[in-house]
């Protein structure tokens, strides 16, 4: 790629409308000190200095979308609590649209809470429900999922998956047939629970620990061989037209079934892992709802993929940033 041509792609995202399918979740902090054990138990004490809730879960991918510049559109299904509200109020505070998500009294609104103590996680508390939509729900949410694909322009389709019970196999063969029959690419960030649900997407994107549990066997993220068997045994099974592998400090593998490529880890002074897989789907779908090759696919996210986790904390990517990285390292 040339500087012109990334330049340009980058400006192109800004057109892109992303419908983001999954679980969605609030992560709630509290950051505190650590001078004592309790008189009650033998437990820290951490005193609150701060809390903080963020969007988390596929609410954390919309809010990579919308840093890159392209319109996420959420779909998912909440409680009908209190935490719903608070919900609803970060995605007022993001500037992200409502209009996808459907409020339950079947469910609870899930919510991680972790509390942080002289800088480290003593503690997280999960509050959900993780079974699968009753009928009446998911009857709701396909039924809204087609109503926005049928009325609106949507780029990609983006499933971001949990395991919370969002998705499940009949959500997910019924969105695929419909975005399949209008074109509309499709992408996956899989979990354990779906993982050979996902047939015949355009993009199916799991890292090595999801490829290992899912197919029940050990591969060596350095033997590019065992990569590609696994790949190989993987389409067999999904039919999918992209496999894209995250293999953590040794890069990203990404093939069409035809021809495939390896893009090595770029050196980075790490500080936190979390939510850089969310950052790699996001940059993906979008480089995919805009054709580019897949080898270019692969080395943009894995430049995106890489540069969040130089940050602390879940934080979407920064455009700016990487899109000077880019012009730095994939010309």
């Amino acid at each position: 790629m040339n500087k012109q041509d990334i330049t340009s792609l980058f400006e192109n995202f800004n057109q892109l409308n992303v419908l983001i399918v999954g679980d969605v979740m609030i992560d709630a902090y509290f950051f505190g000190k650590v001078d004592r054990i309790s008189p009650e138990a033998p437990v820290p004490v951490v005193s609150v200095q701060r809390k903080e809730n963020r969007l988390g879960g596929a609410a954390n991918v919309a809010l990579n979308i919308q840093a890159l510049g392209a319109n996420p559109i959420l779909c998912s299904v909440i409680g009908n609590d209190t935490e719903a509200i608070l919900f609803d109020e970060l995605l007022k505070t993001t500037q992200l649209s409502n209009k996808g998500i459907i409020k339950s009294t079947n469910r609870i609104t899930t919510v991680k809470t972790r509390v942080i103590g002289n800088n480290h996680q003593m503690l997280r508390v999960d509050a959900e429900i993780d079974h699968n939509l009753i009928d009446e729900d998911k009857k709701l949410l396909i039924e809204k999922i087609t109503s926005i694909l049928t009325s609106e322009k949507i780029d990609v389709v983006i499933f971001e998956d949990y395991d919370k019970g969002i998705l499940s196999e009949d959500v997910i063969k019924s969105v695929v047939e419909i975005c399949n029959s209008k074109n509309i690419p499709t992408t996956v960030d899989p979990k354990k629970r779906n993982f050979l649900h996902y047939k015949n997407v355009s993009l199916f994107k799991p890292n090595l620990k999801e490829l290992k549990e899912g197919l029940n066997i050990d591969i060596n993220p350095k033997n590019k061989s065992e990569i590609e068997a696994a790949v190989f045994q993987l389409n067999q099974l999904l039919k999918n037209k992209n496999t894209f592998i995250t293999l953590s400090e040794n890069g990203v593998y990404i093939t069409d079934h035809q021809n495939n490529f390896h893009e090595p880890a770029h050196v980075r002074n790490i500080s936190d892992v979390s939510g850089a897989g969310d950052t790699v789907i996001s940059v993906a779908s979008l480089c995919l709802a805009l054709q580019l090759p897949i080898q270019q696919v692969a080395a943009l996210a894995n430049l995106a993929g890489g540069l969040v986790c130089e940050k602390v904390g879940v934080v979407p990517i920064n455009k700016d940033e990487l899109l000077a990285e880019a012009l730095i390292k994939l010309i």
